[in-house]
C-alpha cells in the first residue's frame, strides 16, 4: 500500500508522450514510492499559515522545533531573516491567535569567549542566531537546521520525548573561544506567560530537571508544564543558573516564587546551563528531553523509557516507520499530475495528523482508563475535516479522540469545543463537539463509546446555559428556546460570555440541533428528535427577505440575507459583505465588539444550512438563482477560502444538482492557493484544517460533517485508493480517461462496482465495506448527477434501522436508498 508508481511500463511510455508545462511530471526524473517522501512539513510555514514543521508523531505529544523571533504561533518561519533563539518541546500547529507552548527551550554555543561563562550569551535577544540559508531539512519526525555559529541541530521524537543531536564545528566562530559546548535551557514558553518556575542542574551528570506554570493561547486557566534533560557523548565541565544575563557555577537551583519580580519573563529571564569538554566522536552532543505535566519524576521515567540509549538514528527510524503506517493506508495512481499535486496532498494529510495530541497518562486531573488528548484546536475548525479525515484514515485514533471528548464531559461537566494544555477554551460559535459526535456515530466509529454518555452530553449543550459560555456549551439558550434566534444585544441571565456573533451563533446552533435531531433518531428519542429536528430551522428566523447587498454602491443583484434581530422582533442591519476582503476584513474577531458574523461576512453565513439545503435553495429563489449567488459568492473575492467554514460552499452545486461546478471550483482554489510552496495554504493551518481540506478534495469527496454524506468530484489523480482500518476493506475512486493538465475535469457517467450510479454523493458504507467507484470524465459538463433524485438528502440520510444503545453499528451491506421520505421539512 501507499504506492505512488506506474503500474506497467507501459504506463510510463505514456507518460512519456504527455506533452505538458515545465511544472508537470518529468518522465527523466524517477518518483518517490511512498507518500512519506512527497510530505514537506515546510509548506504553510510563511504567509500567516504558522505550521509546525518540527518533528514529531503522529498526534505525538512531544513536538521538536526551532523557535524563532518574530514567529511565535508554530515556533519557525522559513523567512531567513528571522533568527532562531531555541529548540523547544512541545508546539502546536497553525494556530490562529495567541501563541502557545514552546516550553524551556534549548540553545547550543561551541563555547565561551576566554572560557568565562559570563560571556556566552544568555538572554533571549542575545542568544539569537541567523540560520545558513538553504540549510533547513525535514521530513516526518525528523528536522535538520544549522546555525550561523556553525552548529547543526538535528531533532526527532518519541511520544513524550524530545532528542537532539547537536554537531559543533571544529573551531568556533567566535574569536577567543575553545571547542567547549555550552548549553543553556530557559524556564520560558513562547508567548513568555511564565509565573511560577524551578530548576535543578545536577552537577555530577549535567541532568537538569524543572517546571514553570505557564497560560493557554486562547482560553482560561493555567497549566504546569515539568521537564527532564540529559546528555550524552562529552565529559561534563562545569553547571549551574543563570538569570538575566548573568550565570554561575555557585548555585545549582532557582526557584520563581508568586510575587518574585523574577516572575514576569521579560524583566526576568532565568534558567539553567551545562558546559562540556570536547565532545569525544564526531564533535556531537546528543541532548534528551522527557516531558510530563505530572512530575519531573515522570518526565524522567518518560524520557530513560522511551529512549532508554540515545541512538538517534534508529529513533529517526521508528518515527519514520510510524508515518508510514499512518500514509500507507492510501494509494495513489498519480496519473503524471505534477509533483505540486502530489507535494500538496501528502503534505496536507500528513498536517491532519499532527493534532489532537494524545497526552494518555499525563493528565493531572483526574485518573481514568479512558485516552486523554489534549490541543483540539478548535472544533469550531476541526469538525469540518479534519475529524472526518481522521475517522476515514485512522478510526482508531478518531474512536480514541471521542472517548477522550466524552471523558472531559464525564469529569468537568461539558464537552469542549477547544482544549489546549488541559484548559478550558474559547467557543467561537456553537456547541461543535456535537457535530464530532454524531459525525462518529453514522461512522461506525463505535468501539468502547457510551451513547448513552454521549447523547446526555449533547443534549446538555443543547438545553443547560453553563455560567461562562465563552469557553463552554452555548450562550443566550433562553431566547434560542422562546425566541428561535440569538437576538443582537441579548438580555442573558443565566450565564456570561462575548456578546456579539448573534448571526453566525444561531446558524451553527441551528445545525447543533439538526445533528443531535439526527442523533437521537437514531438512539430511539423519538420526542427530542422532533424537538431538536424543529430547533433545527431557527435559521429562518434571522432571514430578511427584502435585504440586498452592494459593493460600492453598486448592487449585488441579490436579496435576501440573513441580518442582526433584537428581541422585540425588529431588524438591526450589518452589510453583507462586511467582515470579507472586501469590506474591513478583520472585524468580524472574537471580541467585545466583533459584530454579528464570525470570521466571515453576512453573505458567507447566509448559505450555511447543512442539514436542510433544500430549504435553503428554495428560499434564496430556487436551484438556478441559488447557483447565481453561489457563483456570485467564489466569482466577487467576498469568499476568503482561508477560513473553514469557507469550505462547504465549494460543494453546495451538488445541492443545486450542479455537481460540475463543484468540482471547476476545487480546480479554482487548487493549486492557486492550496500547493507545495512555503506559502502554500491561504490561511492559518489551524492543527491541520487547510490540509485536510485539500487532502479531500483531491481525494475527489468531500464531507458534509455530521451527516453521513459525501460530495463526489473527480479526484486531481488516476486513481486513488482507501484501506479501512477498521474492516480491512479497500474503496477505489478510478478517473477513466484521466487528464494530468485538469482541463477533463467534469463526470460524464459512473459505475459502482461495474453498476450505473448517479447519485452525486457518497455513505460511509462505501469505505467501510470497500469497492470501485469508476468516473469517466470529460472537458465539459454532462447530465450526471443533475437530477433531483441525484442530489444529497435535505435533512441527512436514515440508515436501515435503529441500532440499540452501546452496540456497533452494522457493517456489511450498503445501505437501502429506497422508498425512504426524505424531504422531512414538514417536521420543523
Amino acid at each position: 500500500m501507499g504506492t505512488v508508481s506506474r503500474k506497467t511500463a507501459f504506463m510510463v511510455s505514456l507518460c512519456t508522450l504527455i506533452t505538458v508545462a515545465s511544472t508537470h511530471y518529468n518522465p527523466s526524473q524517477p518518483r518517490a514510492n511512498s507518500g512519506f517522501e512527497y510530505v514537506d512539513p515546510l509548506i504553510g510555514t510563511l504567509n500567516g499559515g504558522h505550521v509546525f514543521p518540527g518533528a514529531t508523531l503522529p498526534f505525538g505529544m512531544a513536538k521538536a522545533g526551532p523557535d524563532v523571533i518574530g514567529e511565535n504561533q508554530g515556533g519557525f518561519s522559513s523567512n531567513d531573516s528571522e533568527p532562531i533563539y531555541g529548540f523547544s518541546h512541545m508546539h502546536d500547529s497553525g494556530t490562529g491567535g495567541s501563541p502557545s507552548l514552546g516550553n524551556f527551550p534549548i540553545f547550543a554555543q561551541s563555547g565561551c569567549p576566554n572560557d568565562d561563562i559570563n560571556a556566552c550569551q544568555y538572554t533571549e535577544s542575545e542568544r539569537a542566531t541567523m540560520r545558513i540559508p538553504g540549510s533547513v531539512h525535514a521530513k516526518p519526525g525528523y528536522f535538520d537546521i544549522t546555525l550561523a555559529s556553525n552548529i547543526r541541530t538535528e531533532m526527532t521524537v518519541t511520544n513524550r520525548t524530545a532528542l537532539y543531536r547537536f554537531t559543533f564545528p571544529e573551531t568556533p566562530v567566535s574569536p577567543n573561544t575553545t571547542l567547549n559546548p555550552h548549553i543553556l535551557v530557559e524556564l520560558s514558553d513562547l508567548p513568555n506567560t511564565r509565573s511560577e518556575a524551578n530548576i535543578t542542574v545536577y552537577a555530577n551528570n549535567g541532568r537538569v530537571t524543572g517546571s514553570g506554570i505557564f497560560s493557554p493561547s486562547f482560553g482560561i486557566g493555567t497549566y504546569q508544564s515539568f521537564f527532564c534533560l540529559d546528555f550524552e557523548g562529552a565529559k561534563l565541565k562545569d553547571a549551574g543558573v543563570w538569570s538575566n544575563s548573568r550565570a554561575t557555577n555557585k548555585a545549582t537551583s532557582l526557584e520563581i516564587r508568586p510575587g518574585d519580580v523574577r516572575k514576569t519573563p521579560s524583566n526576568r529571564p532565568s534558567g539553567g546551563w551545562v558546559q562540556f569538554e570536547k565532545p569525544t566522536q564526531g564533535n556531537q552532543i546528543i541532548a534528551r528531553v522527557g516531558m510530563s505535566f505530572v512530575s519531573e519524576e515522570q518526565a524522567c521515567t518518560n524520557a530513560e523509557r522511551e529512549i532508554p540509549t540515545n541512538n538517534f538514528d534508529s529513533v529517526v527510524a521508528v518515527a519514520e516507520t510510524a508515518w508510514r503506517s499512518k500514509l500507507d493506508v492510501i494509494t495513489l495512481e498519480d496519473g503524471c499530475v505534477s509533483d505540486v499535486f502530489l507535494k500538496a496532498f501528502w503534505s496536507g494529510v500528513y498536517r491532519s495528523m499532527i493534532s489532537p495530541q494524545d497526552y494518555t497518562g499525563e493528565n493531572p486531573f483526574w485518573e481514568s482508563g479512558e485516552p486523554y488528548y489534549d490541543s483540539f484546536y478548535c472544533i469550531w475548525d476541526s469538525f469540518r475535516s479534519i475529524h472526518p479525515l481522521i475517522t476515514l484514515l485512522d478510526p482508531h485514533s478518531q474512536t480514541m479522540m471521542v472517548r477522550s471528548l466524552l471523558d472531559i464531559y464525564r469529569h468537568q461537566g461539558w464537552l469542549p469545543d477547544c482544549r489546549m494544555s488541559f484548559c478550558k477554551g474559547n467557543t467561537q460559535g456553537g456547541s461543535n463537539a456535537d457535530i464530532v459526535i454524531a459525525d462518529a456515530y453514522l461512522k461506525n466509529i463505535s468501539a468502547g463509546i457510551d451513547w448513552n454518555l454521549a447523547y446526555e452530553a449533547v443534549v446538555k449543550d443543547a438545553e443547560v446555559e453553563p455560567p461562562n459560555w465563552d469557553v463552554e456549551g452555548r450562550g443566550g439558550l433562553d431566547s434560542w428556546k422562546n425566541l428561535g434566534y440569538i437576538p443582537t444585544e441579548n438580555l442573558d441571565t443565566d450565564g456570561v460570555g462575548t456578546e456579539t456573533r448573534s448571526i453566525s451563533r444561531t446558524v451553527e446552533y441551528a445545525y447543533n440541533d439538526f445533528v443531535i435531531a439526527m442523533l437521537a433518531r437514531e438512539l430511539g428519542h423519538t420526542a427530542d428528535y422532533q424537538k431538536y429536528l424543529g430547533r433545527s430551522g431557527n435559521w429562518k428566523n434571522m432571514f430578511k427577505a427584502d435585504q440586498r447587498s452592494s459593493i460600492n454602491g453598486t448592487d449585488s443583484g441579490f436579496e435576501g440575507f440573513l441580518q442582526p434581530r433584537y428581541m422585540n422582533g425588529t431588524w438591526g442591519y450589518q452589510d453583507p459583505i462586511f467582515c470579507s476582503p472586501l469590506l474591513d476584513f478583520t472585524g468580524c474577531y472574537l471580541n467585545p465588539d466583533g459584530k454579528e458574523t464570525y470570521e466571515g461576512p453576512v453573505w458567507l453565513y447566509t448559505f450555511f444550512v447543512p442539514g436542510d439545503m433544500k430549504t435553503l435553495i428554495s428560499t434564496l429563489g430556487g436551484p438556478e438563482r441559488f447557483v447565481e449567488r453561489l457563483d456570485w459568492l467564489h466569482e466577487s473575492g467576498v469568499l476568503y477560502v482561508g477560513d473553514e467554514q469557507s469550505f462547504l460552499n465549494v460543494f453546495l452545486y451538488h445541492y443545486a444538482g450542479r455537481p460540475a461546478l463543484s468540482a471547476q471550483r476545487a480546480h479554482q482554489y487548487i493549486p492557486s492557493l492550496f500547493n507545495d510552496t512555503v506559502v502554500g495554504i491561504p490561511g492559518n493551518d489551524d492543527s491541520g484544517a487547510m490540509g485536510s481540506f485539500e487532502a479531500f478534495v483531491m481525494m475527489g469527496f468531500f464531507p458534509n460533517a455530521g451527516q453521513d454524506v459525501y460530495f463526489i468530484i473527480p479526484p486531481f489523480f488516476e486513481s486513488i485508493s482507501i484501506r479501512n482500518g477498521q474492516t480491512g476493506n479497500t474503496a477505489t475512486i478510478r478517473n477513466i480517461k484521466f487528464d494530468p493538465n485538469h482541463v477533463d475535469i467534469y463526470i460524464q457517467s459512473a459505475t459502482l462496482d461495474g453498476v450505473p450510479y448517479t447519485r452525486n454523493w457518497l455513505q460511509h458504507s462505501f469505505f467501510l465495506e470497500g469497492g470501485v467507484l469508476e468516473l469517466t470524465l470529460g472537458p465539459q459538463e454532462s447530465a450526471w448527477g443533475t437530477k433531483p433524485e441525484d442530489v444529497p438528502p435535505s435533512l441527512g440520510p436514515f440508515v436501515n434501522s435503529t441500532v440499540p444503545v452501546n452496540e456497533t453499528r452494522p457493517v456489511g451491506k450498503r445501505w437501502q436508498m429506497s422508498g425512504i421520505n426524505w424531504d422531512l421539512a414538514a417536521s420543523q
